[in-house]
C-alpha cells in the first residue's frame, strides 16, 4: 500500500525546506532577437514569433525561480542546430550550478570527426548526447548505422547518456533502438516525451476502436516490453504532456492513467524523470509551474516521498551528476 506524501505547491516550496530537488530534465533555450545578432539561428530554423523572445536563458531563469526549480538539463535546440555556443556560453558557463547541457549529435560527420566533436564538447561540460532521427541522411543506410553505433558505444565509455526523440512515433524507430541497446550495455538510453507513445482516441459509439487506436496501444506495450528487456539501460522522460494526444487536455487524467501509471509500474521511479519541454509548455494552459505542480503534487500525491524524489530530480542527478554546490 502506498504511503501518501504531503503535497506542497512548487510556488510555495523553498529549496532549503524541501527534502528533494526539482531538476527539469528536458527543456530548450535559444537566443532572443537581440542575442541572435551574436548567436545566429540556423537557416530555416528561426523560432516561432510567439516564443522567439520568451525562450532565452534569462527568461528560463525567471520561470525556474518562480517555480523553485533547482536545476535543468538544456537539450540543444534545433534553432542553433550544431552550434552549441549559446547554451555553453550563456547558460552552462554563466550558471554552472544551475545548468547542464545535452549536445546534438551531427550524423553527417564522418565517424572519427563525430567522436572528436563528442569528446570536445564533453570536455567543455556537456553531459549527454541527443540523437534526432530526423536529421539522419536517407542514403548509405548501413554506413549510417555503423557510425551511429560507434558513437553510441563511445557515449557509454564517456558516461554520457543518449537521448532519442521519436517525434513521429516509437514504432518507426523501435528496431534501431533495440539494435543500439544491444550494441552497448554501458550506454544509458533516454526516450523523450513518453517515447511519443500517443494515446488512442476515445472509442467509437459502438465501443469499437480504429486501427490507429489499436496500433497506439500495441506500440505502448512494446515500450513496456523494452523496459522489461533492458532494466539497466533504458530511461523514460515524463515530459511534454501536451504532445501525447490526451484530447481531454489539462490535467491529462487519461495520460496519467493510461501511460504514466503503467510506466511507473514497469520502469520504477528510478527510471523515470520529469521534464517540462520549456518554452513550448508556455503556450499550454498549465504553463511551466502548472506542469510541475501537476506531476509532483497530483499525479504523485499518493506515492511515497522516495518516488517523487526520484522522478522530480533524483533520476536526473543519478544520470548526469549533482546540481548545485555539490555538482
Amino acid at each position: 500500500m502506498s504511503t501518501k506524501a504531503t503535497p506542497s505547491s512548487p510556488s510555495q516550496r523553498s529549496a532549503g525546506s524541501s527534502t528533494f530537488k526539482i531538476i527539469d530534465s528536458h527543456l530548450h533555450v535559444w537566443a532572443n532577437e537581440i542575442e541572435s545578432k551574436q548567436y545566429k539561428y540556423e537557416d530555416g530554423q528561426t523560432p516561432p514569433e510567439s516564443l522567439k523572445n520568451n525562450a532565452n536563458v534569462l527568461s528560463l531563469l525567471t520561470k525556474m525561480k518562480e517555480s523553485n526549480v533547482d536545476g535543468a538539463l538544456i537539450v540543444q535546440p534545433i534553432n542553433h542546430k550544431y552550434d552549441h555556443s549559446y547554451v555553453l556560453e550563456e547558460a552552462m558557463k554563466k550558471y554552472p550550478t544551475i545548468f547542464k547541457g545535452m549536445l546534438l549529435h551531427d550524423p553527417l560527420l564522418p565517424v572519427n570527426d563525430a567522436i572528436i566533436r563528442l569528446e570536445e564538447l564533453a570536455l567543455q561540460g556537456f553531459v549527454g548526447v541527443r540523437y534526432n532521427p530526423y536529421l539522419w541522411p536517407l542514403v548509405e543506410e548501413e554506413n549510417n548505422k555503423a557510425g551511429t553505433t560507434t558513437v553510441y558505444k563511445r557515449c557509454g565509455e564517456l558516461n554520457m547518456p543518449v537521448g532519442i526523440m521519436c517525434f513521429k512515433g516509437l514504432d518507426l524507430h523501435i528496431d534501431d533502438i533495440r539494435s543500439l541497446l544491444e550494441s552497448s550495455s554501458k550506454t544509458m538510453m533516454i526516450l523523450d516525451h513518453f517515447s511519443f507513445t500517443s494515446l488512442s482516441s476515445t472509442s467509437n459509439d459502438d465501443g469499437s476502436s480504429s486501427d490507429n487506436d489499436d496500433n497506439n496501444d500495441k506500440v505502448f506495450q512494446q515500450l513496456l516490453q523494452l523496459g522489461k528487456d533492458y532494466p539497466d539501460q533504458l530511461i523514460i522522460k515524463i515530459s511534454a504532456l501536451f504532445r501525447l494526444g490526451d484530447r481531454d487536455g489539462y490535467p491529462y487524467t487519461r495520460l496519467q492513467k493510461e501511460r504514466f501509471e503503467p510506466l511507473l509500474e514497469v520502469f520504477g521511479s528510478d527510471r523515470l524523470m520529469f521534464g517540462s519541454d520549456f518554452p513550448f509548455v508556455l503556450e499550454q494552459q498549465e504553463s511551466y509551474s502548472g506542469t510541475i505542480d501537476l506531476i509532483s503534487n497530483v499525479w504523485l500525491q499518493d506515492y511515497p516521498e522516495t518516488v517523487k524524489t526520484s522522478i522530480m530530480g533524483g533520476t536526473a542527478e543519478r544520470l548526469f551528476g549533482k546540481w548545485g554546490d555539490e555538482g
